[in-house]
This record gives C-alpha cells, structure tokens and sequence, in this order.
C-alpha cells in the first residue's frame, strides 16, 4: 500500500505522535505536585506514572495489533477521543486511586505513536521509510521532552491538574484534525482479534531478531524509565530543593536528542542494526556513571545530572531507532503484530523500572538508581555479545517471512 504523502501530511502524523506520547510522559514531572496536592507520600504519587506505562503496555498489547485489521482513520480518531475522556477524567479525579485508575487509561488508549510507525511505512515506498520513521520518531521525541517540560511548568504556576486538562485539549485537537486529514488505507489482515492479539507472542518465540530487539529495548527503556522518574524526587528532594519548574527545564535540555533519530537512522543504514545496539548499551552504561555523580549535590552534581540524563536519553532514542529497522525487515504485512511485540516488552520494563526505581531511591538513594541502570546496561551488552543472531538493515524478508507470519 502506497500513497503520495505530502510533506504536511507526514507533520500532521509526527505532532499528533507527539501530542500522544506527551500524555505518557508529563505525569514524570508533575509527581511530586500531585503528592502534595493529594497529600500523599512522594512514593505513593509515583504510582501515578507507574500506571501510566504499565496502561500503554497493555494498549500496546490489545490495541496495537488491530492496525493490521482496521481501517485507520477510524481507530486512531476513535483511540484519541478516548484519550482525551480519561485525561479529563484524571484531571478531575478526586484523590490517588482515581488518578491512578484514570491514568491506567490514559495509558491504554494513547497507543497512538506504535500504530503510526507501520501506519507510515506502508504509506510510502521503500526509499522514504527511514526518512519518514525518522520524523515522526522525532515527533515523539519532541512530545516526550516538551511535555514534561511545560507540564512541570504548568503545574507550578496552575496546579497539578492544569497538564491533564491541557492535554485533553490539544488531544481532542489532533483527533479532529486526522479526521479530515489521513487518507484511506485498506487493511494488510482478516484474521480474528483473538489471532491477532496472540500473534506477536508467537513471533517472539519464533523470530529470533524481534527477541534480540525486544531485550534491547527493554533494557534500555528501563533504565530510561528509572532514571526520569526518580530524578523529579532527587531535584525537588533535600539534596537540592528546586521544584518542578526545574525538572521540566532539565527535560528541555535534553531537546537536544531529536536530532539523534535522523542521524541513527544513517549509521544503521551504513553499519548494521548491531553496532548501533552495542554503541547504545555502552553509552547507557556510561551514563549511569556521569548521574550518579549527581548524588552530590551543588552545582557540579546538577551538570552531571544533566550530561547524563542526555547521553541516556540520547542511547535510548538512537537504540529504539536500531531496534526498529531490525523488527520492520522481518515480514511487511504484520508490522503492526511485530511492533506489538517490540513496544509491549519496552513499556512493560519501563513500568516496572519505575516500580523498582522508587523503591530503590527510598532505600538506597540516586546512587541506587545509577546502579540500576548500570546493571541493566551491562546485562544487555553481554546478552548481545553472546548472541548473534543477524538481519539485514531494512531489508524487507518479504515473501517467506510474510507467509509465514500470516498463516
């Protein structure tokens, strides 16, 4: 399936990915706010984002799947008016478990940016995948960054509830906006939902590439997930005393990383899904050490804070672009079963690094949380120096993968 996308067409679908993954991410800045506002105990609060990741991890799971089977105008309209219903929800929620139980949806149906990427590819011809994948990649990483950044803001100057009715506006907006904008597209599967759902456990007991990228990501986006949870406690704690105005300006700092996709997507062209991967982890272990000096406190430990924050972020982003190219040559006409499979490992280790992160910043503080992600590096890269299973960057293993996965 192949279209003419215009220029203005591939912005559309990179801001409303930005818009989408916004609402995953600006909830990282506002914790602290809403332990306050809620009275409840920082960790407790903390919950709230952990919710939101483990909510995208299941819409990941039992939404994303039905990109192969549903026309996509109608899904991704559909996905973002319930968006914008459990933001409003959350932002009117009375006390903590109403937060948490809206937030667990907002999670669930903002699985927008994970159908857009095999939305794109098959929108455009073989050529302009990486170009496009890149940009909207960006557009993703440009919500994550930007939300958390005026969500801190907002939240200081308005209240905690100011980001979660804000972002129901603008998502309502977006879904308006590719009502009229995204084209047709014609279904790549008939198979039942119940197939669907289940396919991408079996690809990844049956593709040994999708496996790789899945442990990958999954390392990386925990740390990732640890580090940015933990760090809104650390800057608003004792250590420093800021508030959340700073963890949303150290999150624009880090803008600096939207211009890593494009420039992954060329190194992977040029050396392969593998060396990009083994660069990543190395640069994810090496963060670890630059934030752990950060437990100090001062102005030193507030660079070190934020030289590692991004080189972290900048390991995560380039190694989710590697991971990508690896999983979209498996088979064309399940991109959206194999994304499934990819982004349901990534967020379900995301959560639950948020869940341990906690727990580790209570108990042994932000050196406990470098040690962390130190681990989960290390643990990667001896996994992907052990195994080495290999794919063709971007090379589309069309007719006997394809058969193979649809049948």
């Amino acid at each position: 399936m192949t279209t003419t996308v215009t220029g203005r067409l591939v912005g559309i679908l990179a801001l409303t990915c930005g818009v989408a993954v916004g609402t995953i991410y600006f909830p990282q800045a506002i914790s602290p706010l809403v332990a306050a506002g809620l009275g409840a105990d920082p960790d407790a609060a903390a919950g709230v984002v952990t919710a939101t990741q483990v909510g995208y991890a299941l819409g990941i799971l039992l939404l994303v799947p039905l990109g192969d089977r549903l026309p996509h105008r109608p899904l991704l309209v559909t996905l973002l008016g319930l968006t914008t219903l459990a933001l409003a929800g959350a932002g009117l929620a009375p006390d903590l478990p109403a937060l948490v139980g809206a937030s667990l949806l907002v999670g669930v149906t903002a699985v927008v940016a994970p159908i857009m990427g095999p939305l794109a590819a098959g929108l455009v011809p073989a050529h302009r995948r990486g170009v496009v994948s890149g940009t909207l990649l960006s557009g993703s990483i440009a919500g994550m960054l930007v939300s958390r950044a005026f969500g801190g803001m907002l939240g200081e100057a308005l209240g905690w509830r100011a980001p979660y009715l804000i972002a129901a506006v603008f998502t309502l907006a977006m879904a308006l906006v590719l009502l009229r904008a995204l084209p047709d597209t014609t279904p790549t599967s008939r198979h039942s939902y119940r197939t669907l759902v289940i396919q991408p456990l079996r690809l990844l007991r049956t593709e040994p590439p999708l496996r790789r990228s899945c442990l990958n990501q999954a390392a990386a986006f925990a740390g990732f997930s640890v580090a940015w949870t933990c760090v809104a406690m650390l800057i608003t704690g004792p250590v420093y005393r800021l508030d959340a105005r700073a963890v949303g300006l150290l999150a624009l700092v880090n803008a600096a990383t939207m211009v890593c996709a494009p420039l992954a997507g060329r190194l992977v062209d040029r050396h392969g899904p593998d060396a990009v991967n083994r660069v990543t982890l190395a640069g994810m272990a090496a963060s670890a050490a630059v934030l752990a000096f950060g437990a100090a406190g001062g102005t030193v430990g507030l660079i070190a804070v934020t030289v590692g924050l991004l080189l972290l972020d900048v390991a995560m982003q380039s190694g989710m672009v590697a991971n990508g190219v690896r999983i979209y040559g498996i088979a064309t006409h399940a991109r959206s079963r194999l994304n499934t499979a990819y982004m349901t490992c990534a967020y379900v280790s995301g959560g639950a690094g948020s869940w341990l992160g906690t727990r580790l910043y209570t108990t042994l503080g932000w050196v406990g949380v470098c040690a962390l992600i130190a681990v989960l590096a290390v643990a990667a890269l001896i996994r992907h120096a052990t195994c080495r299973e290999s794919v063709g960057a971007g090379q589309d293993q069309v007719a006997a993968d394809t058969a193979r996965v649809s049948s």
